[in-house]
C-alpha cells in the first residue's frame, strides 16, 4: 500500500478492498460516515491512473453511495480531490446532511450544511470507535 493509504491508517480502517481502490474510513469524521477512496497505485497525478483503475471506479462509487445512502441518509455527497499534503491519488468522500447523525454515542454535526464542509471541525475517533464504524459500514458492503 501507497503512503496515502497508510497514512489513513491502513488496515485498522479498511472498510472496502478493490482491485486498484481501498474504501478507508476517515479517522477524523467531519461527518458520519466520511471515507477516503484511494488508489492503490503509487502515482500523483489523476490521469496517470492506468485505464482499469477508471473502469474500477465506477464500481467502487456505486458500492459506497449504496452504503452511505442505506446507513447515514444523506442529502448529497462531496468528493474533494485535495493531495495537497498526501500525494498519491484520493478522494475524500463526505456524505452530507441536515443536522446531525450519531453512532456509538458520538453525534456527527454537519457544521458546513448547506455550504462547503467543514473539515476543521471534524470529530477524531479512537481505535474502538473506528473499529466500531468500520464493522458497521463493512457489513452494508456489498458482497464482491
Amino acid at each position: 500500500m501507497n503512503q496515502t493509504i497508510t497514512r489513513f491508517g491502513y488496515p485498522a480502517t479498511l472498510v472496502a478492498d478493490y482491485d486498484h481502490w481501498v474504501m478507508l474510513l476517515r479517522p477524523e469524521q467531519p461527518t458520519l460516515g466520511s471515507l477516503v477512496l484511494a488508489a492503490k497505485s503509487e502515482v500523483t497525478a489523476f490521469a496517470d491512473l492506468p485505464p482499469p483503475a477508471f473502469a474500477e471506479l465506477a464500481q467502487a462509487v456505486a458500492d459506497l453511495e449504496s452504503v452511505l445512502r442505506d446507513r447515514i441518509g444523506f442529502a448529497k455527497i462531496n468528493y474533494l480531490m485535495l493531495m495537497m499534503v498526501d500525494p498519491n491519488v484520493h478522494f475524500h468522500v463526505l456524505p452530507r446532511y441536515e443536522g446531525a447523525r450519531s453512532h456509538g454515542g458520538v453525534e456527527f454535526v454537519d457544521h458546513g450544511w448547506p455550504k462547503q464542509p467543514d473539515l476543521g471541525n471534524a470529530v477524531p475517533l479512537g481505535p474502538e470507535q473506528v473499529a466500531s464504524l468500520v464493522g458497521w459500514l463493512r457489513d452494508g458492503w456489498p458482497a464482491r
